[in-house]
C-alpha cells in the first residue's frame, strides 16, 4: 500500500459502534441476575416483603374506620396493630419454615397431617367458635385459628411424602389414589361440615396440584375435575344460601341489594378507582359501602385508591410468585422438594386467582383471603411459613448448596443464622441401588448411576488377573537386576512392591 493509499484510510471516518438498547442492556442484566445461584432465594425474600407492606399499607386504609368503636373504646388504629401483631409472629414462623431442615419437615408431615384431622374433628365440638356462619375457629383470648388454614400445608407436605415413596408404581391406580385421595375426603367433609366452601376448594386445589406435579395420568384429572363440579352443585343446591350467591352470580343486576350487593360494590370501586386511583385513605368503600372490605375485598379497594396500576402491580406480584416458586420446583433435585415446592406455589396463586376472580365478577363469591394482603391472622401466619419453606427449597438448589458450602452461608444466612444445606443423596434400596424418580412424571425409572451397578463378569476377571500380572512383571525385572548386580536386597523390595 502506498503512501497516499495509507492517508486515504486514515482520513475515512470511523464508523461508530453501534450502543446496545436499554432493554437490551437490562434483558441481559436480568439474564446474568438470574443466573446466579441465590437468585431464587433473594426473590422469595423480595416478594414476601413487598406483598406483606402492600397488605399492611392497604389493612390499614381498610379498617380506619371500622375499627373505631366508642361502645369498645377501640380505636381507628386497633386492627392494624393487631395485623402488624400477626406480622410480627409471621416473621418468625417464616424465619422457622427457612432454618429448619427439610428432610426433618417430611419426617414430621404425617404427624402433621394427624394433628390437623383432629383439630378439624373439634373444631365442630362446642370447642369451636362461629364466625360468619362457619363453625371454623378456635377463640383463645385475643386470638382466633383455622385449623383448615394448617390442614392445607400438611396435606402438602405428607402427600408428596407418600406419592414420592410409591413413585415406581405411581402409574398403578391404587398406588396413586390410597391413601392419599382417601385422607383428602376426610378432610374435604370435616371442612363442609362447617360448613366452609372456600376452604374445601383450597384444600382440592392443594391435592390436584400433588398429582399433577408427582406424574398422574391426565385422564385421571377429568374424573377429578367432572366429580369436584357435580359435588359443588350438589353442595349448592342443598344448602339454600349458596344457592342464592350462584343464582346472584348468573344474574348480577336481578339483586343489587341483598345477595348480590357485596359484588356489585366491588365492581363500583374498582370503577372509581380509574387509572391512578382516588389515593390512598380516600376510596368510599371504607365507610361501610363495601362490608368486609378488609377481608375478602381487599383487592376491590387497592384497584379505588391505587387505580388499574396498582392492581397490575399486585398481579405482576403473584406472577412472579408463580413463575419463581416453579423456577425452584424444576431447579430442585430431591423429588420430594420439587413436589412441595410447585404444590405450594399453586396453591398461592390459585387462592389469589380465586380471590381476586370473583372481586372482579369473574368467579361466585366463596370467602377466600388474598394471600399475604387481606386481614387475617391464620391466613397470613400460615402463608408466611409457606414463603419461608419455598426460600429454604430455593437454598437447596444444586448451584446454591454449592456456593453456600463453599463460599459461605452470605450476608442473609450470617444475619438469619441459617445453617449450609445438605447437598441431596438419593436414598438406597437393600441392593444397594438409588430410589429413583423424579416430580416430572415419568413412567420409566432412570439407570441407576455407575457406581451403584454391579460390575460384569469380565470386569471382575481383570480385576481379579491385573494382581498377577503386575506379580509376574516385577519378580522378572527382581530377577534380572539380580542377574546383573547381584543386589539380593533390591530384587526383594521390588518384588514385594
Amino acid at each position: 500500500m502506498t503512501a497516499v493509499d495509507e492517508k486515504k484510510t486514515e482520513d475515512r471516518p470511523r464508523r461508530r459502534e453501534r450502543k446496545e438498547s436499554p432493554f437490551v442492556a437490562f434483558r441481559s442484566a436480568l439474564t446474568a441476575w438470574l443466573s446466579r445461584p441465590l437468585a431464587s432465594f433473594h426473590l422469595v425474600l423480595a416478594l414476601t416483603g413487598v406483598l406483606t407492606v402492600i397488605g399492611m399499607v392497604m389493612v390499614l386504609s381498610a379498617s380506619s374506620v371500622a375499627s373505631y368503636d366508642p361502645k369498645t373504646g377501640s380505636g381507628v388504629y386497633s386492627m392494624f396493630f393487631r395485623q402488624l401483631m400477626f406480622v410480627a409472629i409471621g416473621s418468625v414462623v417464616f424465619w422457622v419454615g427457612l432454618r429448619v431442615k427439610l428432610d426433618r419437615i417430611r419426617r414430621m408431615s404425617a404427624t402433621m397431617v394427624v394433628v390437623c384431622l383432629g383439630l378439624l374433628l373439634l373444631v365442630l365440638t362446642p370447642l369451636g367458635s362461629t364466625v360468619n356462619g362457619s363453625q371454623g375457629w378456635f377463640k383463645l383470648g385475643v386470638f382466633t385459628f383455622q385449623p383448615v388454614e394448617a390442614a392445607k400445608v400438611a396435606l402438602a407436605f405428607w402427600g408428596a411424602h407418600i406419592l414420592v415413596i410409591k413413585y415406581n408404581v405411581i402409574h398403578q391406580w391404587r398406588h396413586l389414589l390410597v391413601p392419599v385421595v382417601p385422607v383428602a375426603l376426610v378432610m374435604f367433609a370435616l371442612v363442609m361440615l362447617q360448613p366452609d366452601l372456600g376452604g374445601t376448594i383450597t384444600l382440592a386445589v392443594v391435592l390436584l396440584a400433588l398429582l399433577w406435579f408427582a406424574g398422574a395420568p391426565k385422564r385421571l384429572f377429568g374424573v377429578l375435575l367432572a366429580g369436584g363440579l357435580a359435588g359443588v352443585l350438589v353442595l349448592a343446591i342443598i344448602a339454600p344460601y349458596r344457592l342464592k350467591r350462584v343464582m346472584s352470580f348468573l344474574s348480577p343486576n336481578a339483586d343489587t341489594t341483598v345477595e348480590g350487593y357485596q359484588a356489585n360494590q366491588a365492581k363500583l370501586a374498582l370503577a372509581d378507582g380509574g387509572l391512578f386511583g382516588k389515593g390512598l385513605g380516600q376510596g368510599a368503600s371504607n365507610w361501610g359501602y363495601l362490608p368486609n372490605v378488609q377481608n375478602d375485598f381487599i383487592f376491590a379497594l387497592i384497584g379505588e385508591e391505587l387505580g388499574f396500576v396498582g392492581c397490575a402491580v399486585v398481579l405482576a406480584l403473584f406472577a412472579a410468585v408463580a413463575v419463581v416458586g416453579l423456577r425452584i420446583a424444576t431447579r430442585n433435585i430431591d423429588p420430594w422438594i420439587r413436589i412441595v415446592s410447585g404444590t405450594l406455589t399453586m396453591f398461592l396463586v390459585a387462592q389469589a386467582a380465586i380471590n381476586i376472580g370473583y372481586v372482579v365478577g369473574l368467579l361466585p363469591v366463596t370467602g377466600v383471603t388474598l394471600p399475604l394482603i387481606s386481614y387475617g391472622g391464620t391466613s397470613l401466619v400460615i402463608t408466611m411459613l409457606i414463603m419461608g419453606v419455598l426460600a429454604n427449597a430455593a437454598r437447596h438448589e444444586p448451584e446454591a448448596v454449592a456456593a453456600l458450602r463453599s463460599q459461605g452461608p452470605g450476608k442473609f444466612g450470617r444475619l438469619l443464622r441459617l445453617p449450609a444445606p445438605d447437598p441431596y443423596r438419593p436414598p438406597t434400596t437393600r441392593k444397594g441401588q438409588a430410589a429413583r424418580g423424579t416430580a416430572s412424571g415419568a413412567k420409566t425409572a432412570r439407570p441407576a448411576p455407575r457406581t451403584a451397578r454391579p460390575a460384569p463378569a469380565q470386569e471382575r476377571r481383570r480385576t481379579v488377573r491385573q494382581p498377577a500380572r503386575r506379580t509376574t512383571t516385577a519378580r522378572t525385572s527382581a530377577a534380572r537386576t539380580t542377574a546383573n548386580r547381584g543386589a539380593r536386597g533390591t530384587a526383594n523390595r521390588r518384588g514385594t512392591w
